[in-house]
């Protein structure tokens, strides 16, 4: 009876030590297979202002960016989110607001999630989940769902749209909303 005590104990111990020796190198094997990168740049408290001939055109304000400019396909992150102002050549304020963003350094394209919110400096006010913009194109763009409201009690809604960033271009995939007649 004490030899097969024994022996139970001695394969619980082999079955226990063998699987402990497997975990350890499946973990191995998922840090092999992880892609690991960090940050080249750490930057909290930022209030970037973007001149154009010696006027601001933009401020953009974070509570941190993070930089990954060394990759092949570098970016930078704001995980905290941001506050952009858009300044026209009138000096008049347009307003972007998000979570999170990531601006991708190849392809000039910002992603902006999490409550997005865009006020233009007459009213208008475009809301949704998840924003694309084209620097070079100066265009926005989602797939997602949208509200728009005209600033006038109008509003449109829907998924998908994209626009100028002056709010004077839409095209819109399916929507429903009201427009108000302005009066002459």
């Amino acid at each position: 009876m004490i030899k097969f005590q024994k022996y139970i104990m001695l394969s619980v111990l082999a079955i226990i030590g063998l699987l402990t020796s497997c975990e350890s190198n499946f973990k191995d094997v998922q840090r092999i297979n992880s892609v690991a990168f960090s940050p080249v740049g750490r930057s909290e408290n930022i209030n970037l202002k973007y001149t154009d001939s010696g006027k601001v055109k933009a401020i953009l304000v974070s509570p941190l960016m993070l930089d990954y400019s060394q990759l092949e396909y570098g970016f930078n992150e704001f995980p905290k989110g941001v506050d952009v102002t858009l300044i026209d050549n009138q000096q008049k304020n347009s307003y972007i607001k998000s979570d999170y963003a990531i601006t991708y350094a190849n392809t000039d394209i910002i992603d902006l999630q999490g409550n997005v919110k865009i006020t233009s400096n007459d009213g208008k006010v475009l809301e949704t989940d998840q924003l694309y913009y084209d620097q070079k194109n100066e265009w926005f763009y989602t797939e997602k769902y949208f509200k728009f409201t005209d600033g006038q009690g109008g509003f449109l809604e829907g998924p998908g749209i994209d626009f100028s960033k002056d709010f004077k271009i839409f095209n819109m995939q399916s929507n429903k909303g009201q427009i108000n007649k302005v009066e002459d």
